[in-house]
This record gives C-alpha cells, structure tokens and sequence, in this order.
C-alpha cells in the first residue's frame, strides 16, 4: 500500500528522510483491533519531529508518520480515528499514532475500535481529518483545562499554526473576545478575518484575559504573563520557539496564576468537538490540500512555516 514514512533520522534535514512508497499491509496489534480504509488525513509538526528523531528511534524505523485520519470503517461507517493508543511499552502507558504503531499517512491504517469516532455527515473526510490532534489540543486547553467558559477574553500566542489557529476559531465560535499575535502583517490580517483582534506579539491589550493559550515557548511567555488577568489560566501545549523561559513567580502567586500543560484530549472530547463543529458550522481552518501522491509537496510546506492552518493529504488521488 502507499504511505509516507520515515525511511531514516535526519536531525538537520528532516525531509531527507521522508520516503513516500509502498509498505506493508497494517498488522493489528491485538483481537480488538481494526483496519480503516484511510480518505484524508492532515500533516502536524509532530510529523517533522519524528523525522528528525524526536520521539522515534532508529530501531522503530521504518515508521508511517502521521497521526490524523478519517475514513471508512471494515463496517462501512464513515470514522474519524482518534490517534491516542494503550502502549504498555512507553513510559506513559499510552502513544500517538506514528510513534510506536504505524501511523495515518497510508492508504490503511490498523487502530483500536475503541479509537472510532463517528464521522458526522455535515461534516466532509478533509474536514475532520484536521480535528484530532491540533484542533483537539486546542479544543482541550480552552474546555477542560483553561476553564474558557468563566473568561470574557482569551489571548492566543502565535496565531497561523495549527493548535493557535484552531483556538481563535473556537474561543470565537464560544463568544470570547479573542486577541492574537503573529509577526506575519499577513497571517494577522488572516486571523482578524476569523474574528480576532490580530496584535504584534509583545503589544499592550486594552484588557487582561482569562485564558492565555501558549505554544510557542519563551519568545511570548512573559508577555502571556503581563496579559493574564487576576486568576487566569496559561494553557501550554507547545514551545516552538523555546522550552526555557523566564517566569515571573511574584506575578504567578500575586494574580493567583494558573499554569497548566495538556496535549491532545479524550475520545469524549473529540466527540464534543465533532458537535460543536456541526451546531455552530464552524470549519477547520485548511492551508492546502493535496494528491497523497504529492505527500513530499505537503511536507515541505509543512517544513517552510508559510502555511496557514492545517495541512491536507486526499487519500482518493
């Protein structure tokens, strides 16, 4: 069958070691497992990560990246793959979709049955193939872990990637006053246009916000600080530009200062989310999309950073 896979680790070529060819047929990993006939699936940085060997090993090699998928079932019912499976062999009990089991990016892909989602019939395979993993995460921080239902405002770091572009649409689609940043004058006139007030990062807010989502690290994280209002929470879920960043403690304890981490969320969720999207007609937020015969296309411009919103793979041509 056809796939996209790391072939190889290349820590400072990561596309170098992308192979798109044939693999093997998937090989379940237990009787409850089934195999689904893949129509559309989306890239995430998590996809270059592998590639260059972060989180996967050469003895894990050949891997099939990817971890976001929709298609059909072996019972005919169209399915969105939830990508978090038990893994008793990783130090958390559980892995992505790419990182110990083969991944999304093929014409097949072998997955709990636990792990199938109904796919709603509003809703088409591109568009719910972008939702399980950065729409999730973004759905996840701003839901269970940012509280965003006790916010007025919520600030989003970073917007144009994945996760941070999913959340301005969601906190929007919420109510929420939603401010943004990017140093792209493109990409903020972009997410001004999906209903945020689009800022240079740094900028002074007229107010301070209840919910902070942070990606990308040390280059926004003191001003995520000087934003947060008294009691509100910094959701992280990535650091792109940094992991190591200068924190404020007298700031965290004197406006009471929640930090949390989260990544992904629960098949529960991702329902939730599935049906937000259909009651409230928002859509994912899609860069491109591209022939699964043009995979190496998609994946440098994944890798170029001019992307705006997810990435797509059509698995029918």
């Amino acid at each position: 069958m056809r796939a996209a896979f790391a072939s190889r680790i290349d820590e400072t070529d990561p596309l170098s070691a992308l192979t798109v060819g044939e693999r093997p047929e998937p090989a379940p990993a237990g009787d409850d497992w089934v195999t689904v006939e893949v129509r559309a699936s989306s890239l995430n940085h998590h996809d270059l990560w592998s590639l260059r060997g972060v989180g996967l090993a050469e003895k894990q090699l050949p891997m099939i990246l990817g971890c976001d998928a929709a298609g059909i079932a072996p019972d005919g019912r169209e399915v969105v793959v939830y990508p978090v499976v038990p893994t008793p062999a990783d130090p958390r009990g559980l892995s992505i979709l790419s990182e110990h089991h083969q991944g999304t990016l093929a014409d097949r892909v072998a997955v709990p049955a636990a792990n199938l989602i109904p796919k709603p019939a509003a809703l088409t395979f591109e568009d719910v193939a972008c939702l399980p993993t950065a729409w999730l995460t973004a759905y996840r921080m701003l839901t269970s872990r940012g509280r965003v239902a006790e916010a007025d405002a919520v600030l989003v770091q970073g917007a144009g990637g994945g996760v941070a572009t999913a959340a301005v649409v969601l906190a929007a689609a919420m109510g929420k006053r939603v401010y943004a940043t990017s140093r792209d004058p493109g990409k903020r006139e972009r997410i001004a246009a999906l209903g945020a007030t689009a800022v240079e990062p740094g900028a002074r807010l007229p107010e301070r916000v209840g919910v902070v989502i942070e990606t990308v690290g040390e280059a926004t994280f003191d001003h995520s600080l000087k934003c947060a209002g008294f009691g509100a929470r910094i959701v992280v879920s990535g650091a792109t530009a940094g992991h190591l960043p200068r924190v404020n403690l007298r700031r965290v304890f004197a406006m009471s200062l929640e930090i949390l981490g989260t990544s992904m969320g629960t098949p529960d969720e991702l329902a939730a989310l599935l049906d937000l999207c259909v009651e409230s007609g928002v859509r994912p937020v899609v860069d491109s999309v591209f022939g699964f015969g043009e995979a190496a296309a998609a994946f440098a411009r994944l890798a170029s950073g001019v992307a705006f919103g997810k990435i797509v793979l059509d698995h029918t041509r």
